[in-house]
């Protein structure tokens, strides 16, 4: 059996950074039946609920894991490293149970996908996570 991921806050889950979610009725109705795998990478890469926002510096998430970028919080500290764990870690689950496509939350600096903040501005590209999911093959959508 094959397993669709799905950002965690789609679904209705206060995960994001703001301790808030960002359910999506449509998207939970057309998964209805599927298997799951809901993930906040965030949280995956050790990371609190609520939290200080964080930005990318440098690049967007392919460039943090390529060790050209990282990632910052609202308070100037650097949490490249859990977003670089939480990365590896969906790929593997993703891995694991043979993921295909997932749906990500856009502008996320771990989820985004094609839209991110890049040191304060929304910027063309992916979250860290999402890059990664990209690079070991899965499809990764978009939802607004």
């Amino acid at each position: 059996m094959r397993h669709v991921m799905v950002s965690t806050c789609l679904l209705g889950v206060c995960c994001r950074y703001d301790g808030a979610s960002r359910p999506r009725p449509f998207l939970i109705e057309k998964l209805r039946g599927q298997a799951v795998i809901a993930i906040c990478p965030e949280q995956l890469g050790g990371l609190a609920t609520p939290r200080p926002r964080q930005h990318l510096v440098g690049g967007d998430g392919h460039a943090v894991l390529a060790g050209k970028a990282r990632v910052v919080n609202e308070r100037g500290e650097d949490v490249t490293e859990s977003f670089v764990r939480a990365a590896r870690e969906t790929v593997r689950i993703a891995r694991l149970f043979r993921v295909e496509v997932a749906y990500f939350k856009v502008r996320s600096p771990a989820c985004g996908c094609g839209l991110v903040d890049i040191e304060g501005t929304w910027s063309t590209g992916d979250g860290v996570t999402t890059a990664a999911l990209a690079g070991a093959g899965v499809r990764v959508m978009p939802v607004e």
